[in-house]
């Protein structure tokens, strides 16, 4: 009786194939939608996904000042944000960011779903947003990610 080995393909940076995605982001729940951003960001949407590996593809976020919030989040979510001297921690509420600066409520959100080290960083990279519909990517040929 013979026996049979099988032996795992791991991805490498040689075998893996960036795609480009774009997300518009009008009328999408924010935690939802950075979920399923974060999974492509990691690469988890493949089928030779690899933890140690960034197999992960670039995303655009358009519109994010279009997102929305479930419940009373708008008013009531914190982001915080310190300085590193003392008396120097802000709070701002979701509403008040959303108004300012809507990329940072999207980057925010899906940084605290990655992981915490380089190949974290390495993924996070991959993510562009913007508050409205134009963008710079034109020229890598996006494709659009529906949810």
């Amino acid at each position: 009786m013979s026996k049979l080995h099988f032996t795992t393909k791991h991805a490498n940076a040689a075998t893996v194939k960036h795609n480009w995605y774009v997300v518009d982001g009008t009328n999408q729940t924010v935690g939802r939608m950075c979920a399923k951003i974060a999974a492509v960001l990691k690469g988890k949407n493949k089928a030779y996904y690899t933890p140690h590996v960034d197999c992960g593809d670039f995303v655009v976020v358009i519109n994010a000042n279009k997102v929305k919030f479930t419940g009373n989040k708008l008013d009531d979510k914190e982001y915080l944000t310190f300085s590193g001297y003392p008396g120097g921690q802000k709070s701002e509420t979701a509403r008040n960011l959303l108004a300012r600066r809507p990329e940072a409520v999207i980057e925010r959100a899906v940084k605290g779903m990655l992981p915490k080290n380089r190949l974290g960083r390495k993924m996070f990279k991959k993510l562009f947003v913007y508050a409205d519909a134009e963008h710079q990517h034109t020229a890598q040929k996006p494709q659009p990610l529906t949810f």
